[in-house]
């Protein structure tokens, strides 16, 4: 029997309240006829979008009332079906709402090759004499800034309603991974029975048992294998596509694509992996610094989650983590904390694992709606951090919504990861100044170490991953499963060098659902270099740098990327950050040395 529980075992204190959203999904039906009929009249306005400024300031509207109830559609539908991944009724509900989604973005794939015939100055003439069109002067620029790699209308429109094709990997290798893969039950070294997840399986990584660590490992990577020519041809897929779409664009490669929509400079991906190539020994000495603490002859991949520390983790209960991760966030003011404790209490977060919910954690939710959570808490130090790094998420999108007009009310995930991993490293700072604790202290310190490794270490190690396996089809050839396991066997051998790197590593890349969203991955990396410069101006300098960070956070994406963390006081165009990040975790490496 399974020790997951059945999501009508949790109480309704611990569940998000996506009733807040449509109150019954009859609600939901009555939006999606709605709004059905808005994008028949957006689609009415093809040809005619720039005719005026009055015009165009309609049609800009209308597009953004059409996308904002489409977002809440999809956003319901998706986290309904998030909460147990086998109900067939919300896999349709989901699936209805990426059409409609699908539908819109056709609808409205007109308006940005209509606006590029023009000229910038007619463009800004049109902005000059039309009350209300100054709202989007940025987004005019990023328009026209696209225009030589925008197609017509006629083959924008084509790829618009291709959307639910070319994202198909994605979504068989999520319904493979969280619904239809089932890994087998384990026996601990106390006799209980447990089930492997993908949830829980870096949890059972970190049991004291070597034994039961090898058992779990070899268990869960031979799952993968059994489905492994499934994922690999879910992968090979996703990266075609990418070619292809960006070859249509008119693009050389799909990673200048990729990192073309949010305008970030592909030298920043290059000084981020060159960077962290340079610094490789760090992470061999942190390898090394585990080696010793666990006594080991050889560290193996088994090895690889545990904490330098002498016990198992502590005990985090939720509502203790809450308390302290509220206490930390009191460095960004009475308001940032003050939102987060009432969001916490205003049932923000889905709080325990149950069976088939969606693995991992996210922080949604919409312009119009409250932030939503989704942890699958373990009760450990991780799901702490973890708990931080989400509500960085959920107040950057409060912010930016309360601060922005609809059009820039999201944000690029290049900054996105900065709020996140803020709030970890305030959390970090927090728990060391006031927890008096040695056993605890040492594992709060080995979980930053750890996030440290496993975000700037690791994600980099990823986006070389998929960068090189990019190359393998933009240059001809064929990326089968066994070339992807090559690939990402190499990198892990020079990564983790003092370590025993076997053959089922060489598989892990097949258990990472960011690979299907290609070239997003190398984001926490940057997003931790940025945030560890900005956490320590705002530790240092108090006030004038928290004023500038929650500039920042109500910016959305009113600036393009690198202008927004000007605003708070970082240069991502620069590798000095990155530097600077893996300098504080050497640091934090000689204190943890220290210590064992």
């Amino acid at each position: 029997m399974s020790s997951v529980p059945e999501r009508s075992e949790i109480d309704a204190e611990y569940k998000w309240d996506l009733e807040s959203i449509y109150a019954t999904d009859d609600e939901w039906e009555a939006a999606y006829d709605a709004v059905e009929e808005q994008i028949d009249e957006l689609a009415s306005y093809e040809g005619q979008a720039t005719d005026d400024g009055e015009t165009l300031l309609s049609v800009l509207e209308l597009r953004d009332e059409v996308m904002r109830e489409v977002s809440m559609i999809a956003s319901y539908a998706r986290m309904r079906k998030d909460e147990d991944t086998t109900d067939q009724q919300y896999q349709a509900l989901e699936g209805r709402a990426m059409s409609l989604s699908s539908d819109a973005s056709s609808a409205a794939s007109f308006i940005g090759p209509e606006i590029q015939r023009l000229d910038r100055e007619a463009v800004e003439r049109m902005v000059e004499s039309t009350d209300g069109l100054e709202e989007y002067d940025h987004y005019l620029d990023d328009v026209l800034r696209m225009a030589d790699h925008t197609r017509s209308a006629e083959v924008e429109n084509v790829l618009a309603e291709l959307g639910e094709v070319t994202g198909a990997s994605g979504d068989i290798y999520g319904m493979l991974m969280n619904a239809d893969l089932e890994f087998p039950t384990v026996e601990k070294p106390d006799g209980e029975a447990v089930e492997i997840t993908q949830s829980n399986f870096t949890t059972l990584q970190k049991n004291p048992d070597r034994e039961f660590r090898q058992t779990v490992y070899e268990e869960f990577y031979d799952g993968l294998g059994e489905v492994h020519n499934t994922i690999g041809t879910a992968y090979k897929n996703n990266v075609k596509a990418d070619v292809q779409l960006a070859r249509i664009h008119n693009y050389e490669t799909a990673r200048e694509a990729a990192m073309d929509g949010p305008n970030i400079p592909t030298e920043v991906y290059d000084n981020l992996v060159e960077t962290v190539r340079d610094n490789l020994d760090k992470l061999h000495r942190h390898a090394e610094l585990k080696r010793e603490s666990l006594g080991v002859e050889e560290l193996r991949m088994w090895d690889l989650y545990m904490p330098m520390t002498e016990t198992e983790t502590p005990d985090v209960e939720y509502e203790t983590a809450t308390d302290h991760v509220v206490e930390s966030l009191g460095t960004l003011g009475e308001d940032y904390q003050n939102r987060v404790a009432e969001g916490l209490e205003s049932k923000w977060v889905d709080v325990y694992e149950t069976q088939n919910k969606r693995a991992g954690a996210y922080s949604g939710g919409t312009y119009d709606t409250q932030p939503f959570i989704l942890l699958n808490w373990q009760d450990d130090i991780s799901s702490m951090f973890t708990l931080a790094h989400e509500l960085g998420h959920s107040l950057h999108s409060q912010l930016t919504s309360e601060n922005q007009p609809y059009v820039y009310g999201s944000y690029e995930i290049f900054v996105a990861e900065v709020a996140s991993t803020v709030n970890e490293t305030l959390l970090t700072n927090h728990l060391l100044e006031t927890v008096e604790d040695p056993t605890f202290r040492r594992h709060v310190l080995n979980e930053y170490l750890e996030r440290f490794r496993s975000t700037l270490y690791r994600q980099t190690m990823f986006a070389d991953f998929e960068h090189q396996a990019h190359q393998v089809v933009e240059e001809g050839g064929a990326l089968t499963p066994e070339t992807a396991d090559e690939i990402y066997g190499d990198l892990k051998t020079e990564f983790y060098e003092p370590a025993v790197v076997d053959d089922r590593i060489a598989r892990e890349w097949s258990r990472i659902p960011h690979f299907f969203r290609s070239y997003y991955v190398y984001q926490y990396s940057t997003g931790i270099s940025a945030a560890v410069a900005l956490a320590d101006r705002i530790l240092e300098e108090g006030e004038p740098a928290v004023e500038d960070y929650l500039e920042f956070l109500s910016s959305g994406s009113r600036q393009y990327p690198l202008e927004l963390l000007e605003i708070a006081g970082v240069d991502m165009s620069s590798p000095e950050p990155i530097q600077r990040a893996l300098d504080v975790y050497d640091e934090y490496l000689d204190e943890m040395a220290a210590l064992v």
